[in-house]
This record gives structure tokens, sequence and C-alpha cells, in this order.
């Protein structure tokens, strides 16, 4: 049921129109600033946000290029040093293969050494075996085929034969 009112300020939607509008005019003026402030705030908060995100995003994209340049930098590096230790490793172990084959000559040469002392030790121990055993020898035969008409005949033939020797 709708009530007609035969004025319109009898009707009470009428005054509370009346009064919203009276209290927005005269309290609206201050709600609107405090508004507007707290508004005004929030979006110079949202502005210092944006520059500081702007401003982080520059220095972490300043950091991801030197973060690439210090990689490719250790990149370059490990490769230099990987090179480095190849070519160390390559004259260490040629160094080493020498010094081996310079060892082994020097061993083979000292047992050749030794070789050829044992040689010369057998050589003259033989020598002096013989030595003997021609002394020995001899001293048999001349004990046995020398008697004292051989001794003054042969002392006799050197005698005679010298002036022949001592001219040749």
């Amino acid at each position: 049921m709708e009530h007609h009112y035969e004025h319109f300020w009898l009707d009470p939607k009428f005054w509370v129109a009346v009064s919203f509008v009276i209290f927005f005019v005269l309290f609206g003026k201050r709600f609107w600033g405090i508004l507007v402030a707290s508004l005004d705030k929030r979006a110079d908060q949202v502005r210092t946000d944006l520059a500081e995100a702007a401003t982080l995003r520059r220095e972490a994209e300043a950091m991801l290029k030197q973060a690439e340049a210090d990689r490719k930098a250790a990149q370059a590096e490990a490769v230099e040093m990987l090179e480095r230790a190849r070519a160390e490793a390559l004259r260490v172990a040629e160094g080493a293969a020498a010094e081996a084959e310079a060892d082994a000559k020097r061993r083979e040469r000292m047992a050749m050494d030794r070789i050829a002392a044992a040689e010369a030790s057998a050589v003259a121990e033989v020598r002096q075996a013989a030595a003997e055993v021609a002394t020995a020898a001899a001293r048999s035969v001349i004990a046995e085929r020398l008697t004292a008409e051989n001794d003054a005949r042969l002392i006799d033939s050197a005698i005679s034969e010298l002036p022949q020797r001592l001219r040749a």
C-alpha cells in the first residue's frame, strides 16, 4: 500500500531526502576532504611504490647484466684455466717421459758398464788363470826337459844368435 500525500512536503521520503542533502552540505565537504586526502595519500604511496619498483627493476636488470657478464668472464676464465691446465699436464707428461727415458738410458748405460766391468774382470781372471796355468806348464816342461847339457846348448845358441838379432 502506497500512500499518496496531498503535498510532497508531507511525505516522509521527502524529509529524509532533504535531511540527507543538508547532512551532505554541512558535513560532505569535510568528508570529501578526508576522502580526497586519503585517496591522495594512497595515490602518493602508489606512485612511491611504482618509482621504487622501477628503481628496483633497473637495479635488478643492471645486476642481471653484471651477473651475465661475470658469468661469461668466469666461463672464459675457466676455459683459459682448463687450457693452461691441459698445457701444464702435457708439459709435465712430456717432462716425465723425457726424464723416464733419460733414467732408462742411464740405467742401461750403468748396466752396460757393469757388464763391461764384469767382462773385463772375467777376461783378467781368465788371463790370470791362463798365465798361471802356462807358468805351471812351462815350469813342469822346463823341469822335465831342461838338463844341464840342454841348458848349456841353449845359452850357446842364444849367444851365437845375438849379433844377428842386434842388427835386425
